[in-house]
């Protein structure tokens, strides 16, 4: 019996009879040979690991656009986060790490550079819309490996497409990394505004401190705790009422006193006003882009705004800023 078969006759053994299993997985969206020591789940992690998409969110903005800092979160840190976060609940609740820790760390493949603003700047100018899940599901099937894509299985493109607020992951893996995705970000970016000096504990409510916790770390663990004791022997995650209320109370505190504060935020409207700049030149000169961009919108028939999106979404803060100086400030005459 080989390594993976093993490991396939151990999740079946001892994890939760709701847990997602390797050896029942629906599958690739091309057929491919089974590794002989990694289960399905194992080699999807892997490759994500090692995509260039992943390596790029090391310089893509979290909340803070371009901090002056060695400290602050970006969205690399972020994902590890939820990965870790998640990979606790789930090894508490029986659940399947590696399939987890799969979605944890390729849900925000597709986030665009500075954020959320950026998402908003290429949804307002694309005519296809712009979601960061959809584009993150885009990347891994067409985008990495030179337009093969890295042929994931079925649960974990949908936990990846499904791990927003509103959205429904069909297994309960992609369950805990959408509500890990909420409590890691509601965390540390707390953290990183007390850092900066925007927020302090005593501006959050005192009711949501009572019960959550006085600090980050204290609230973090209350959020974690709660998961595991709501969702225990259920074929569903969840948080009790009373946590998972004050949860996104704190959210939405988060969101009126943080995510629209000018002091975190000021610098936004020029990342959007450069992001739609760029769009439209490229737009105009698809032959400038990338030379994958261009082989997808010349021999591969792909439509001019869909690559030009593509393109841009992919690009890190600073290799964005680097491109609109090129493109648009005009350099000293240097003979």
């Amino acid at each position: 019996m080989e390594v993976r078969e093993i490991l396939e006759q151990r999740e079946i053994e001892i994890l939760s009879p709701y847990a997602a299993k390797a050896a029942q997985s629906r599958g690739r969206r091309v057929p491919e040979d089974e590794c002989d020591i990694r289960t399905a789940y194992m080699r999807d992690r892997d490759r994500i690991v090692h995509c260039k998409a992943f390596r790029r969110l090391k310089d893509k903005t979290q909340v803070f656009l371009a901090p002056q800092g060695d400290h602050y979160r970006n969205r690399m840190t972020h994902t590890l986060e939820v990965s870790q976060t998640a990979r606790t609940v789930a090894r508490c609740l029986r659940l399947n790490e590696d399939l987890v820790e799969a979605i944890a760390l390729g849900h925000d493949l597709g986030h665009t550079p500075f954020g959320h603003a950026g998402e908003a700047a290429l949804n307002s100018v694309c005519p296809y819309g712009f979601k960061h899940n959809e584009q993150s599901v885009r990347i891994v099937d067409k985008l990495e490996k030179d337009g093969k894509g890295l042929n994931l299985t079925w649960e974990v493109r949908d936990g990846i497409l499904n791990h927003g607020t509103a959205d429904h992951p069909s297994t309960l893996e992609g369950q805990v990394v959408r509500l890990c995705d909420k409590i890691s970000y509601i965390h540390h970016d707390m953290d990183d505004a007390e850092r900066a000096g925007i927020l302090c504990e005593d501006d959050i409510p005192l009711h949501l401190r009572n019960l959550l916790g006085s600090t980050t770390r204290i609230r973090l663990n209350t959020f974690i705790h709660d998961i595991v004791s709501a969702s225990t022997g259920k074929d569903h995650i969840e948080m009790s009422e009373e946590i998972g209320g004050a949860m996104f109370e704190l959210r939405r505190f988060m969101f009126q006193n943080l995510y629209t504060n000018p002091a975190a935020k000021g610098e936004e409207e020029k990342a959007v006003r450069m992001l739609k700049e760029l769009y439209a030149y490229y737009r105009s000169n698809p032959d400038r882009m990338a030379p994958e961009y261009v082989r997808m919108v010349e021999t591969e028939n792909e439509d001019i705004d869909r690559a030009v999106c593509d393109y841009i979404s992919g690009m890190t803060d600073q290799y964005s800023i680097a491109t609109f100086s090129r493109i648009f400030v005009p350099k000293a005459w240097d003979r």
